[in-house]
């Protein structure tokens, strides 16, 4: 997958365009479906499928404290945006300026003078152009007097729940892992690298990697079963997010204890993909208490996680 980072370094013609555009945060199944239909468009049309998206997001430029939490940061976007088969992806630097560009022009100046786009593929809730004024049929309306096509795809639907960003994150927020997996296509995971912590899991018997939280998004506190990419190889454990109660931590943290894992890892990113929430945080009046929880928590993740996947 090609990314370009600006639309002043696009070189050269793309062949038949099919495009989407959009923010994409979290790429989940509604996006993947959108890209499919523009990849296969793009086959049909012997031509080259396209993304046009922004960073960073509009809403960090234009109203930074109504901006949520991204799923995808632009790092995690690429890197999902490369598993669906997409060929290229045209990052536009957003900036106020840009936004106060009007539907038409956008369409006039990117999509047919800079893009030339044969045909437009879009979700049905698309809006842009100066203050969101453009929809999904001024799209239509002004393309079909350039000659462009545009396909506009409806909302998907997933056990009575519509498919969204802000559906996904909600569920997150909640520790609802599980459900925000169905509506991701995939676990949702963090990325980060593993820094010096207090060795409490060490002396503990449980050693944990203490991953860097460097992401905008993080479930709701507590302990997970997780799934732990560490350089090509995935490795099953137990994630406490959270505070740490038995010991007074004042601050977020993600420790994971890798099972059936022995190896210095320090400075190694780790990506932690969150499986399913096995309980709330505890606060423990005695080692010996955690400790037998603990055991009691893998014992859990083993029979109803892991031993059948």
């Amino acid at each position: 997958m090609e990314i370009i980072q600006g639309i002043e370094n696009l070189k050269g013609q793309i062949r038949n365009p099919v495009v989407t555009l959009g923010n994409f945060d979290g790429i989940h199944i509604g996006h993947q479906r959108i890209f499919q239909k523009v990849i296969d468009n793009a086959k049909r049309m012997n031509g080259e499928s396209v993304v046009i998206t922004f960073d960073p997001h509009p809403l960090k430029i234009l109203s930074p404290e109504q901006c949520p939490p991204l799923l995808t940061p632009f790092r995690k976007k690429m890197m999902f945006m490369e598993k669906t088969g997409v060929e290229k992806v045209l990052c536009i630097r957003f900036t106020k300026a840009f936004s106060e560009m009007a539907p038409h022009d956008f369409i006039k100046q990117i999509l047919m003078e800079k893009i030339h786009a044969k045909k437009i593929i879009i979700g049905y809730n698309y809006r842009f152009g100066k203050g969101k004024s453009g929809t999904a049929d001024s799209l239509k309306k002004i393309c079909s007097s350039f000659g462009i096509e545009v396909e506009v795809v409806d909302a998907l639907v997933v056990d009575d729940i519509p498919v969204s960003s802000s559906k996904i994150r909600e569920l997150i927020r909640d520790g609802e892992v599980e459900k925000a997996s169905k509506l991701l296509g995939r676990d949702y995971l963090v990325i980060g690298r593993v820094i010096h912590g207090t060795q409490r899991g060490h002396n503990l018997g449980f050693p944990t990697a203490n991953i860097e939280m460097i992401e905008e998004l993080y479930p709701k506190p507590g302990v997970y079963a997780v799934k732990v990419e560490w350089h090509r190889q995935v490795l099953n454990g137990l994630a406490n997010l959270g505070f740490n109660p038995t010991f007074g931590v004042q601050r977020l943290s993600l420790e994971v204890h890798l099972l059936n894992f022995n190896q210095d890892i320090y400075g190694d990113e780790l990506q932690v993909s969150f499986i399913r929430r096995i309980r709330d945080e505890i606060r423990f009046s005695s080692l010996k208490e955690l400790i037998d929880q603990i055991k009691r928590d893998i014992e859990w993740a083993n029979r109803n996680v892991f031993l059948n996947q």
